[in-house]
């Protein structure tokens, strides 16, 4: 066999696994952009406490997020429903 055809076929291979790990991956449920965009919204102040919040919230630890989202300035309904927005929680 040829170098340049064991190549091709080791770069196909290659190409199939890694196109294989992508199709099964889990997806991505975390969405902290729209968390911080809720709390703004509502009227935080602190961009830092509101990322390290809505990040508590991403993990499923809703109830630290929205005592740091309140904390941080946003009405307890508004941080619930950022809190949720962050763990992609059904309403």
């Amino acid at each position: 066999m040829r170098t340049s055809t064991r190549i091709a076929g080791a770069l196909t291979g290659l190409a199939l696994t890694l196109g294989g790990a992508v199709l099964t991956a889990p997806s991505v449920r975390a969405d902290i952009p729209a968390c911080t965009q809720m709390a703004t919204q509502a009227g935080a102040t602190d961009s830092g406490s509101v990322t390290a919040a809505c990040s508590r919230g991403v993990v499923g630890d809703l109830q630290s997020c929205v005592s740091g989202l309140t904390e941080a300035g946003v009405a307890g309904g508004a941080a619930t429903g950022a809190c949720r927005a962050a763990a992609h929680e059904p309403r």
